[in-house]
């Protein structure tokens, strides 16, 4: 009988091969969950044997000594982030270095998005110390939750007042810049009054990647020690079968063309800026971005002590 694997991921257009069943893995049958956000206790979910999951929790877990996750270095999630940083259009801001003394408003101060775009602002010389930060909600569409998750220090770090949306903080002008790892509803409109920070994002986020050598990664793949203790193959299964069903995405996309008007020219681009192996996952592959990473995490107080990528993947260090 076919073991069936039940994964809770988000709605990634490069997982659609697996979801309509266009790839099928051998060996097992694989459910894709496809959830709008992350699983909170993802361990603690008998629903599932495993899933996508924030680098930063599982970092801030493996901190603790908490290993009820195993950890795939697999990262569904990956993105620049020069580009997830906001302003209005009349603003006169152009650079990261201009944010310094500045009211900058985020979506989750541990979301491991902001902690690499807070990175970015570090190598501008904007530390947590040189600007004014305010968390929340982006819009009024998004729900009220716990942003802070413990790392508030009042007159530096603070939840936004009164709840008000980040979005409209910016207009007001009581922030002068919002960190977003997603763009609010209607910020490509005309008359949406917002723009990103710097003018040339594309520019930037290239020049970073030949700098450090990487895309940052944002989600990981993790699966319950149990499932894994009874099929040992797994993980390695699973991010094979991730990469095919990326590469038969993109292979559709390049043949139905039509899907946006200048996508070619978009794949073009990018395997003319970047090397070709920009996204390769694995362990060896991804040492320098983790360890970035596990800086970062001590650096700006997400964690105490200075992890390294072997703690957090102490089954692929070698």
């Amino acid at each position: 009988m076919s073991v069936k694997i039940r994964l809770a991921v988000r709605d990634w257009d490069f997982l659609t091969p697996l979801a309509l069943g266009d790839l099928k893995p051998e060996g097992f049958t694989l459910e894709l969950d496809r959830v709008n956000a992350l699983e909170n206790d993802l361990a603690g979910n008998p629903r599932y044997e495993g899933g996508e999951i924030s680098l930063s929790r599982y970092a801030q877990g493996r901190a603790r000594g908490d290993q009820s996750l195993y950890g795939v270095p697999h990262f569904i999630m990956r993105g620049f982030r020069q580009h997830c940083v906001i302003t209005t259009r009349e603003s006169p801001i152009t650079s990261f270095a201009q944010l310094q003394g500045k009211n900058i408003g985020l979506t989750g101060w541990q979301d491991s998005g902001n902690v690499w775009t807070r990175a970015l602002l570090g190598r501008e010389g904007v530390g947590i110390e040189q600007a004014r930060w305010f968390v929340g909600r982006l819009t009024a569409a998004h729900p009220i939750q716990d942003r802070l998750g413990g790392f508030g220090r009042p007159g530096l770090i603070d939840a936004a007042p009164g709840e008000a949306p980040l979005v409209d903080m910016l207009h007001d002008g009581t922030l002068d810049a919002v960190f977003t790892p997603f763009m609010p509803s209607g910020f490509f409109e005309p008359d949406s009054g917002l723009r990103p920070l710097l003018p040339d994002c594309r520019a930037a986020e290239v020049a970073y990647f030949h700098d450090v050598g990487y895309m940052p990664g944002i989600h990981l793949l993790c699966l319950k020690p149990a499932v894994v203790a009874e099929r040992p193959w797994l993980p390695q299964a699973l991010s094979e079968l991730f990469d095919e069903s990326a590469r038969v995405w993109l292979e559709k996309r390049i043949k139905y063309a039509d899907t946006t008007p200048w996508i070619l020219d978009e794949i073009e681009r990018t395997r003319r800026e970047l090397p070709e192996h920009w996204n390769r996952n694995g362990y060896a592959a991804n040492v320098r971005m983790l360890d970035d990473f596990c800086a970062e995490l001590q650096v700006q107080g997400i964690t105490a002590a200075r992890l390294s990528p072997r703690d957090l993947f102490p089954q692929y260090a070698v």
